[in-house]
């Protein structure tokens, strides 16, 4: 990652994996729910180890209408997409090789709030019959999750701006896949060195802790919303939300 994002304490000696070399992916969708969503644009970006980031972004013509609340957002119009987005058939297979192979050689996946991201994906996937990541899509790393856990009770926003300004690591631009993925990725660097205790779990145990800590930040979310909504439910899940059961013939 570039030398100027680094700012702050370092009186941490940090454990490998925020140093370490990163994959950091973000999404821009048709809407909010992953079950319906469709992928617009997505990003990847190669990060760490000393180098500059490498990036790869894909156009998709999502095959519908965008709703103009979603255009307002990220700015991709309909006629933009038709143009000169590619078929999700084709370009998601392009997405998943982009991801598997850094994540079965160990490279952690940077996705703010992952379960978004990567259920709206695998849902693009069955969708357009295309093999999505083998196994558990591990390890994760979600700085939403983590900034959650180390000051959980810190007011504010919890967008990835709102973070980005809170912590001090710059953000080229909200609703930019490549500037979102970006910002995630300086953001988990970033972390670890305000909240050190994150900087002494190993990598390998990062992960299922994340998966803990999200299952706790569901119940207290949920136990909020219910003192005006009894009936609010908020999910568990995490990094992935799985696919729903099929329903009996």
């Amino acid at each position: 990652m570039n030398t100027q994002d680094r700012s702050g304490p370092e009186s941490v000696r940090p454990t490998a994996w925020p140093d370490g070399p990163m994959l950091a992916f973000d999404v821009e969708t048709t809407g909010t729910d992953p079950e319906t969503a469709r992928i617009v644009a997505a990003a990847v970006a190669a990060v760490g180890g000393d180098t500059p980031p490498v990036t790869t972004t894909w156009l998709l013509d999502p095959g519908m209408e965008i709703p103009a609340e979603a255009t307002a957002i990220h700015h991709i119009t309909t006629e933009q997409a038709r143009a000169d987005g590619r078929a999700p058939a084709e370009a998601l297979p392009e997405i998943i090789a982009a991801l598997a192979e850094p994540l079965a050689a160990g490279f952690p996946l940077v996705v703010f709030r992952a379960p978004y991201a990567l259920t709206v994906l695998a849902r693009e996937c069955a969708r357009h019959d295309v093999p999505f990541l083998d196994g558990d899509v591990a390890p994760v790393i979600d700085p939403a999750v983590l900034d959650k856990q180390a000051d959980r009770y810190r007011r504010g926003r919890r967008t990835l701006p709102a973070l980005c300004e809170h912590y001090r690591v710059r953000h080229g631009g909200p609703n930019d896949p490549v500037q979102d993925a970006l910002a995630a990725a300086r953001l988990t660097w970033r972390l670890p060195r305000v909240h050190t205790q994150l900087a002494a779990i190993a990598l390998t145990d990062l992960h299922s802790r994340q998966q803990a800590w999200a299952v706790e930040q569901a119940a207290s979310l949920q136990a909020h919303l219910r003192r005006t909504d009894p009936d609010a439910t908020v999910a568990a899940d995490w990094p992935l939300i799985p696919a729903p059961a099929e329903e009996a013939p």
